[in-house]
C-alpha cells in the first residue's frame, strides 16, 4: 500500500502568521457576539472570560508588533475589569455577616 507524505506548501512563518489571524479573528467574533447577546438578554460573563483570554493569548505572541501587544494586553485588562463587576456578589460568609452586624 502506497504512502502518503504530508508536507505543507507553506513556510513556518505563514503557518504562525495564519494561526495569529485566526486568533484575531476568533476574538473579533466573540467580541461581536458579545455585543449582540448582551442587547438580548444581558451579558454573558462565560463570552466574556473566553474573550479575555483570547485578548491575553493575543498580547503574548512573540510575532505580534508591539503596539497590537499593548492594545491586546489593555483590552484583556478592561475585559478582566468588566467580567469582575458584572459578576454576582458572593454571597457574605456567616463570618463577615455577624462582624457587619447581620443576623443570620
Amino acid at each position: 500500500m502506497p504512502t502518503v507524505t504530508l508536507t505543507s506548501h507553506f513556510p513556518e512563518s505563514a503557518a504562525a502568521a495564519s494561526q495569529t489571524e485566526l486568533l484575531v479573528s476568533a476574538a473579533l467574533h466573540l467580541m461581536s457576539h458579545y455585543s449582540t447577546q448582551a442587547r438580548e438578554g444581558g451579558p454573558c460573563l462565560k463570552l466574556a472570560s473566553v474573550i479575555e483570554r483570547h485578548l491575553k493569548a493575543l498580547a503574548a505572541l512573540p510575532q505580534l508588533t508591539p503596539v497590537l501587544q499593548g492594545t491586546c494586553s489593555q483590552l484583556a485588562e478592561q475585559w478582566a475589569m468588566h467580567i469582575e463587576h458584572a459578576s454576582p456578589a458572593a454571597r457574605p460568609t456567616l463570618l463577615a455577616r455577624v462582624l457587619n452586624g447581620a443576623r443570620t
